[in-house]
C-alpha cells in the first residue's frame, strides 16, 4: 500500500516490496478513512459512478491516502494515470508530459496529471497547467497538505474542485493494523495498552503506522511489549507543523481563542503543541503581550505586566526551564477577566484621527513659551485639575469644531467595573460645568 502513503513507485514490482506497497488498496473501497469522499454519496463516489471526473485538488496531511486516491481514481474511470511530485519536476518535464498527454488524447485516451506536493509550483509554475487543463488535454488532481487558499493561484482553483481528505482516526488506523497482521498471519508482539500507544503515536499518519509496524515485526521478541517497551523501541512520529504556513497560524488562532474565552486548559494544550512542535517561545511571548491589551486591557492591567515578566524570565532562563513562565502568563491571561475597550477605542479613536486630522487642540491647552502666543490666547482660561476639587476641572479638551467622543467605553468585568463608575461621575460633573458656562 506504498501509494496509499506516497509518490509513484518504480515500474514493476521491487524484489522484496515493504508491507506498506503489499498493503497497497486494489480499489477506492479499500482505502481506508476517507468514506466521506469515496463512499456512494462522496464527491469521488459520484464521480466514479458517472464515469466522469474533473480536475481536483485533494488537501489534506500526510500518510492519508491522496496518491492511492489519484491512481485509484485513473482506473476506475479508465484514464491514463501519469504521476509527478513538484519537488523534482520542472517546466521541461511538464512540457513534455502535455505533449505525450496530448498525442495519447489523439489516440483516445484521457490523461489523469497526478501532481504531488503542488504547492510545490510557484505561480509561474502553475500558470502552466491552465491551457491543458482548460481544453481537456489532462484531467488534473493536485495533492497538498497547504491550504490551497493560501498556496494555489485563484485560476487553478477556479477550475478545480477541492476537496479535503482527513487525517486518519483511531478507527481507520486499527482496520490498517487488522489488515498488516492478516498479511502477516500473526498478530502484532504488543498488549492492549502497547497497541493503543501505537496508534496514538501514528498521529493520523498512516505511511508512519505501517513503517513502524514492519519495524516492530522485523524485532525477534520473547514477550509482548508493553507500553514502556514500544516507547523504548520505536519513536514517535513528530507533529506536522511548519512554522510560516497553515499549521502554525491555525493554532496561533486557537491559542487566542481559547485565552479570549477563558479557557485555560484548552490554552494550554495549544501552547504545549506550538512548542513540542519547535515553535520559537518569543514569537508566542510576542502574541500574548499582544493579547494583554488587545482581549484584557484595563479590565486586569498586570496581565501586560505579567506577560511582559514572562519574556524578561525566559530571556534570562532559555528553554526549557524559561518556558515555564511562559506558561504562568498562559494561565493568567486565559483566568483574567475580559475586555476589548482598549482595543475598540483605539481603532475609533485612529478612524477620527485620519478624518480630523489637522484640527488645532483649543487654544487654553496650548502651552505658551513666548509673549506671542501669550498675546494670542495661548493658555488662557486654562484650569489646572490639581487645584481643582478632587483634582478634576472638567475642562473641555476637544478641538474647535469637533464634538466631544466616546471612544473608551470600559467593560463591568474586573477593574474596569470601577473605572466606568469614575468615567461616569465625571461625565456628569462635565455636564454641569457646561450648564454652568452655557
Amino acid at each position: 500500500m506504498a501509494d496509499l502513503f506516497g509518490t509513484d513507485a518504480a515500474p514493476g514490482p521491487a524484489p522484496n516490496p515493504p508491507l506498506a506497497e503489499r498493503l497497497r488498496p486494489r480499489s477506492l473501497a479499500d482505502v481506508v478513512g476517507q468514506a466521506h469522499l469515496t463512499g456512494p454519496e462522496g464527491a469521488i463516489g459520484r464521480m466514479v459512478a458517472a464515469g466522469s471526473l474533473s480536475s481536483l485538488i485533494l488537501w489534506g496531511p500526510p500518510g492519508t491516502g491522496k496518491t492511492s486516491i489519484a491512481r485509484l481514481l485513473a482506473e476506475a474511470v479508465g484514464l491514463r494515470f501519469v504521476g509527478i511530485s513538484a519537488v523534482f519536476s520542472g517546466v521541461a518535464e511538464l512540457k513534455k508530459l502535455f505533449a505525450e498527454a496530448r498525442d495519447a488524447a489523439r489516440a483516445g485516451q484521457k490523461t489523469l496529471l497526478f501532481v504531488d506536493e503542488i504547492h510545490r509550483f510557484n505561480r509561474a509554475q502553475q500558470d502552466g497547467f491552465l491551457g491543458v487543463v482548460e481544453d481537456g488535454t489532462v484531467t488534473l488532481v493536485g495533492a497538498t497538505t497547504e491550504n490551497p487558499s493560501f498556496e494555489l493561484n485563484a485560476a487553478i482553483l477556479s477550475r478545480a474542485q477541492v476537496l479535503i481528505v482527513r487525517r486518519l482516526d483511531e478507527a481507520a488506523l486499527g482496520e490498517l493494523l487488522d489488515r498488516a497482521e492478516a498479511s502477516e498471519g500473526r498478530p502484532l508482539p504488543l498488549t492492549a495498552d502497547a497497541r493503543s500507544a501505537l496508534l496514538a503515536s501514528a498521529d493520523g499518519d498512516g505511511r508512519f503506522l505501517l513503517n513502524q509496524v514492519e519495524s516492530l515485526y522485523a524485532v525477534k521478541l520473547s514477550e509482548p511489549l508493553d507500553p514502556a517497551g514500544l516507547a523504548a523501541l520505536l519513536h514517535r512520529r513528530m507533529p506536522v507543523y511548519d512554522k510560516d504556513r497553515e499549521g502554525h497560524y491555525g493554532l496561533i488562532s486557537a491559542l487566542h481563542k481559547a485565552l479570549r474565552g477563558s479557557d485555560p486548559d484548552a490554552a494550554l494544550y495549544y501552547l504545549e503543541r506550538m512548542l513540542t512542535a519547535g515553535e520559537e517561545p518569543l514569537y508566542l511571548l510576542r502574541r500574548m503581550v499582544r493579547f494583554a491589551s488587545e482581549d484584557i486591557g484595563l479590565a486586569d492591567s498586570n496581565a501586560l505586566a505579567v506577560t511582559l515578566a514572562a519574556k524578561d524570565a525566559y530571556d534570562f532562563l532559555g528553554s526549557p526551564e524559561g518556558e515555564l513562565a511562559i506558561v504562568h502568563a498562559c494561565l493568567y491571561l486565559a483566568t483574567a477577566p475580559k475586555s476589548n475597550a482598549a482595543y475598540v477605542a483605539e481603532k475609533a479613536a485612529k478612524r477620527s484621527a485620519i478624518a480630523t486630522g489637522s484640527l488645532s487642540p483649543p487654544p487654553h491647552i496650548l502651552n505658551a513659551p513666548t509673549r506671542l502666543m501669550k498675546d494670542i490666547g495661548y493658555g488662557k482660561g486654562y484650569a489646572y485639575d490639581h487645584d481643582a476639587e478632587d483634582g478634576f476641572s472638567g475642562a473641555d479638551y476637544w478641538p474647535e469644531g469637533m464634538s466631544a467622543q466616546t471612544y473608551y467605553t470600559p467593560s463591568p468585568r474586573g477593574h474596569e467595573a470601577r473605572i466606568g463608575e469614575r468615567l461616569a461621575e465625571w461625565a456628569r460633573r462635565r455636564a454641569a460645568r457646561r450648564n454652568d458656562l452655557g
